[in-house]
């Protein structure tokens, strides 16, 4: 027991899982000694013990060991018709040397080892002395010491029971077991079978049921299934244990939860339309060549432009059905003619009324009632064309500074804009105006004469025209 204390605490808790272990036994003992003639040992007389074990180190363990068993045998030669019947038992402290941890592994099923164990034993013999023999010590009771040495075999059957077969030779300090002390002390060999029973439980964190000092994976989850390292079943050895895999029988790839990609596009076989084909996950895995959201086999416009919006066929919308596409259609929502960008073409009349042009007194931005009439009129036509932008273009004469007649030309369309809306022109919107300033005059005036000579041209220069044009807004703004 004080070798057990010696081995320490932080020794035996960088070793074995369960560091101790209970032995029970049968044991046989085959006597040796004076009626035996000294030279060899007698029949088998059975008995029985118990040891209990700690675990040291790799190499050795220490153990307590108790026996008690009967030995007895009939006289040879001199001691002829003598006999004696003896009970013994021992009380042993032992010391193991394991080849199991050191040359084989700890866990291996075959465990051979060596052990010497010393202590004390008490016996009792009744002996019988030979008619013509000496005399013999009948009814001896003692104590004595004992020592033995020896060899055995543990076989694992697991990490708690295990079986061992051992053979130890061992002497005690008397000679009078037999009922003689006449010669050399007497000797026995003890054979002892039985069953070892590891006791405790090894510390298991993740209770796998693989001891931590054992476990390679000592944080895997609750219920899930390991190997002997402890680490979670990976069936198809794609490094991704079963539990997370959802394809555990086809090795695969970490980022797709082990499932196999043949095409590399990043998208599992098993949800792959076109496995052997790298395509998108839009279009479950199938090539998509112009990346619409729909795949090549069932593309009809297999090129359409990047952000095109597409129908189910691959090909641009075309909202109101005029065969012009939404992308290059102005008016998208009203049908129209290819040669006017999908936009219904502008009538004949409509063009000559947008041809005309609103008057201005001479520094005024004021609409006058002469041409109020013409702007119902263009209202009018405006309803007819609820898609088309109008831009209304405001000019002035050169009187002034050009800073000045910019902002006068610009009222002047802002006036007209303000009118039509009056008017109940629908979006109004699509009224855009534009000042011009004096940079566009429609009649060349000589500055150099008079304001009254220049009268009539300079009236032509101050005004509004108009431009009708499509939704998408691409108005000429020069």
């Amino acid at each position: 027991m004080a070798l057990l204390v010696a081995a320490g605490t932080d020794a035996i808790a960088q070793s074995s899982d369960q560091r101790t272990n209970l032995q029970i036994y049968g044991s046989a003992l085959q006597y040796k000694g004076d009626i035996t003639g000294d030279d060899k040992f007698g029949d088998l007389e059975w008995g029985g013990g118990i040891s209990l074990n700690r675990y040291i180190s790799p190499s050795f363990d220490a153990g307590l060991h108790l026996t008690y068993g009967s030995t007895e045998d009939s006289g040879k030669g001199l001691y002829e018709g003598g006999k004696f019947d003896a009970q013994m038992g021992t009380v042993m402290l032992g010391l193991r040397l394991k080849m199991y941890g050191t040359i084989l592994k700890e866990d291996a099923f075959i465990g051979p080892y060596l052990q010497i164990a010393g202590g004390g034993a008490w016996a009792k013999t009744d002996a019988t002395a030979p008619p013509a023999g000496p005399a013999v010590h009948n009814d001896d009771k003692f104590f004595t010491l004992a020592g033995r040495g020896g060899a055995g075999i543990r076989l694992r059957f697991s990490d708690a029971v295990s079986a061992f077969v051992e053979t130890n030779y061992m002497i005690i300090g008397q000679d009078k077991i037999d009922g003689y002390d006449t010669g050399d002390n007497d000797r026995f060999l003890m054979h002892n079978v039985g069953l070892g029973f590891n006791l405790g439980k090894a510390k298991d964190t993740d209770g796998d049921g693989v001891p931590d000092r054992r476990d390679k994976c000592p944080d895997t989850p609750t219920g899930v299934q390991v190997d002997k390292n402890g680490c979670p079943i990976d069936t198809d050895g794609d490094g991704v244990p079963d539990y997370q895999d959802e394809c555990p029988n086809e090795a695969g790839v970490a980022n797709l939860n082990g499932c196999p990609d043949r095409d590399g596009d990043g998208i599992a076989d098993k949800d792959d339309q076109c496995p052997d084909e790298a395509g998108t996950a839009a279009t479950n895995g199938c090539p998509d060549s112009d990346n619409d959201g729909v795949a090549d086999a069932q593309d009809k416009c297999p090129d359409t432009p990047a952000g095109v919006q597409v129908g189910p066929d691959g090909c641009p919308v075309d909202s109101d059905g005029d065969g012009v596409p939404d992308n290059e259609d102005a008016c998208p929502n009203t049908p129209g003619p290819g040669t006017e960008n999908g936009c219904p073409e502008i009538d004949a009349a409509t063009k000559k009324l947008i041809e005309e042009k609103v008057r201005f007194e001479f520094d005024r931005a004021r609409v006058q009632d002469s041409y109020k009439q013409l702007l119902d009129s263009i209202t009018v036509a405006l309803q007819k064309y609820p898609e088309h932008v109008l831009l209304i273009k405001g000019h002035a004469d050169h009187i002034g500074s050009e800073e000045y007649n910019q902002a006068l030309s610009e009222k002047r369309a802002e006036a007209v804009k303000e009118y039509l809306i009056q008017q109940g022109v629908q979006n109004p919107d699509r009224l855009v105006t534009k000042g011009y300033g004096e940079t566009q005059p429609l009649v060349k005036v000589n500055e150099r004469l008079s304001k009254r000579r220049t009268e009539k041209e300079r009236a032509q220069n101050r005004r509004v025209g108009f431009e009708m044009n499509t939704p998408d807004m691409q108005l000429d703004l020069d």
